[in-house]
């Protein structure tokens, strides 16, 4: 069987529903999916299998105006996805009628040389006719190879997009074992699963100012892992939020975190949560590092 293998990135503005594409393709959970926005921070790979194609997908973190030195990171990250790729994915809310928050991102993509897909997601909520007018603004441009309508959540319309970018994947030998599904470590990804419950559980109560980090991820004599992690935060004012009365919602955080690690990595899991306060976090340069981003001045 000859081989093929290629790098997709995936962009779009936050929220366009990229991870769960990216899950989607895959055929299982690779990347933490949260209603908050800009919810992906560092670049991960999910790879999925087609036949005799591997696609490696970068899950890029959303493209939005940066004001801050993690938001910079985060969409030099994105671009960075995007330069070695053999085919750009633009993820695009279908809902959503006024189009001018796409422009500089469409101003970006202009000229370049790889070949550009439109995927118009979350169809299965807007009426046809609206959807065809939207490929047909944003198309018209003649930027855009081909158009895909999609629903990622429901799967609708998945198949023929994956059948599509395997074709697209030049000749070449995978680049990872075949039972392999994303490049991060199991520690990141321990991580960005007790960040995603944060999110889901706190909701606006806790603002976009926090992350979760390694402290040591380690494997018992009987098989099952003992991971130690951080939530930082970035005010004291925060910390009762997460704690919860009585340490209730860090317990719950806790717990639902340890039952989705566990389904994933068929193991037991000894989770461990603290909270530290450091209202300068989002400058550490080390938080950079673990989270794959550069650090940007």
């Amino acid at each position: 069987m000859t081989q093929h293998c290629g790098l997709i990135a995936v962009l779009g503005a936050p929220n366009a529903g990229k991870s769960t594409l990216v899950n989607a393709l895959v055929g299982q959970k690779v990347a933490i999916v949260s209603a908050k926005a800009q919810t992906t921070r560092a670049r991960l790979m999910g790879i999925a299998l087609e036949g005799d194609a591997q696609i490696i997908l970068a899950d890029t973190p959303g493209l939005f105006e940066p004001k801050r030195r993690l938001d910079r990171a985060m969409v030099n990250a994105a671009w960075e996805g995007a330069s070695e790729a053999d085919a750009i994915l633009l993820v695009v809310d279908g809902r959503k009628k006024k189009l001018d928050y796409l422009q500089s991102i469409l101003e970006s993509l202009e000229g370049r040389p790889e070949r550009k897909i439109l995927v118009l997601n979350k169809v299965d909520e807007v009426a046809k006719e609206p959807l065809l007018v939207t490929a047909q603004v944003l198309a018209g441009e003649g930027q855009f190879d081909e158009v895909f309508f999609i629903s990622a959540l429901t799967g609708d319309g998945v198949p023929e997009l994956k059948t599509r970018l395997a074709a697209l994947m030049p000749e070449g030998p995978w680049h990872y074992p075949e039972d392999q599904v994303s490049d991060a470590s199991e520690r990141l990804l321990a991580c960005e699963i007790t960040r995603e419950q944060l999110y889901r559980q706190l909701h606006d109560e806790l603002p976009y100012d926090s992350t979760v980090r390694p402290e040591s991820y380690q494997t018992r004599k009987d098989g099952s892992v003992e991971i130690h992690q951080q939530i930082v935060i970035a005010k004291d004012s925060q910390k009762g939020i997460v704690l919860g009365k009585g340490g209730s919602k860090l317990k719950a955080i806790g717990e639902a975190a340890r039952k989705e690690l566990a389904d994933l990595l068929g193991v037991k899991v000894h989770l461990f949560l603290h909270v530290k306060v450091d209202e300068r976090w989002s400058d550490d340069k080390e938080i950079y590092e673990e989270l794959g981003l550069e650090w940007v001045r």
